[in-house]
């Protein structure tokens, strides 16, 4: 009698058991191809009446793995962004940060997780209106000196401005200078993955300085001298699949802002992570994987697109829209909503 209420137990915990598990991943919890809300468009926003700049500001983009097999699949570099170009294009210009070298060049430094994207990628970025990227962070020395060199050529070449690396320290730390309708815009880029080792020498390459203090300083030496109309900062920082911040982190934003950060975009969490208006500028602490193939999670699929109005003739000179992303089965963003700001 004893055995056949045992068996009858484990017989019921197993069908809990099942029954549990093929609702955690039912076919709607990872619902990737729903059906997606029309194409958000900026054409019934009101033009302005005044001297303005939009930007549309991203998170995460890998091009190399099994986002580069889907290239390769479909025989096309711009497969990748076909569902955001549109989207992308409505802007003056689009930011993001570049997850590894774009490169045929180097040799893989020994990582499991190491990046690198055929140089035919460059094509997709210019096509979705890409026209500077920050190179600060842990996978652009992936495949060593000779691929975060090509990258940097490929990028002038093709006339996109990398911001967070460079040949020299000079070149890896300078504010990058981009100018749109009179409107100028000055871009830092940092990471605090990397060893020391990796930061750029006086004759030597590598990454931006990781010094929160020199960064700072550097940004309010160019506020005091006027250099540019609007100081952004990207940040390569964080915990992954965290979804706030660290108290530490919170800190050296607020003290950008106070050195003059108008507008501070956070990377390398994977997820969505906390946003914030302090005081007249907005800080992101993360805006999540606008093109990656960490498809195990819904959080590492979708991201945040940030539609930034910069109107420096009015009060406030800064205004904001956001619009969630989410990424297909196929890796492509598709943004599909708006996203209030309010606390």
């Amino acid at each position: 009698m004893f055995k056949k209420r045992l068996l009858i137990i484990v017989f019921s915990l197993s069908v809990i058991l099942i029954v549990g598990s093929l609702w955690l991943f039912r076919s709607d919890f990872f619902d990737f191809e729903r059906e997606v809300l029309p194409l958000a468009s900026f054409q019934n926003f009101p033009p302005p009446s005044h001297q303005s700049v939009k930007a549309i500001f991203v998170g995460d983009i890998m091009l190399s793995r099994s986002v580069a097999k889907q290239m390769e699949e479909k025989e096309d570099f711009n497969f990748s962004f076909l569902k955001s170009k549109d989207f992308l294009n409505q802007a003056d210009f689009v930011f993001g940060n570049l997850e590894g070298p774009i490169s045929d060049q180097g040799q893989n430094q020994g990582s499991i997780y190491s990046f690198r994207a055929d140089p035919g990628v460059i094509q997709g970025l210019k096509l979705a209106n890409f026209k500077v990227l920050s190179l600060a962070n842990n996978h652009i020395f992936d495949w060593g000196t000779p691929a975060l060199f090509q990258s940097i050529e490929l990028f002038y070449e093709k006339g996109i401005l990398p911001v967070g690396a460079g040949k020299n320290y000079d070149e890896a730390n300078e504010m990058k200078v981009f100018e749109e309708n009179g409107i100028r815009f000055g871009f830092f880029a940092m990471t605090n993955l990397y060893p020391r080792s990796l930061e750029a020498g006086v004759d030597s390459p590598g990454i931006s300085n990781s010094d929160f203090e020199v960064l700072a300083r550097n940004v309010q030496e160019v506020k005091k001298q006027h250099q540019v109309d609007f100081v952004i900062v990207s940040l390569h920082w964080g915990n992954e699949y965290q979804k706030n911040p660290e108290s530490w982190q919170i800190e050296k934003a607020h003290d950008l802002v106070g050195a003059g950060a108008d507008l501070i975009v956070g990377h390398h969490p994977h997820v969505v992570q906390a946003f914030e208006k302090f005081e007249n500028s907005w800080i992101f602490y993360s805006l999540g994987n606008f093109i990656f193939d960490q498809s195990f999670s819904r959080e590492t699929m979708e991201s945040l697109a940030i539609v930034v109005d910069f109107s420096p003739e009015i009060s406030p000179a800064i205004s904001l829209k956001a619009f969630r992303v989410r990424l297909n089965s196929s890796f492509q963003p598709e943004i599909f909503e708006e996203v209030s700001l309010e606390s």
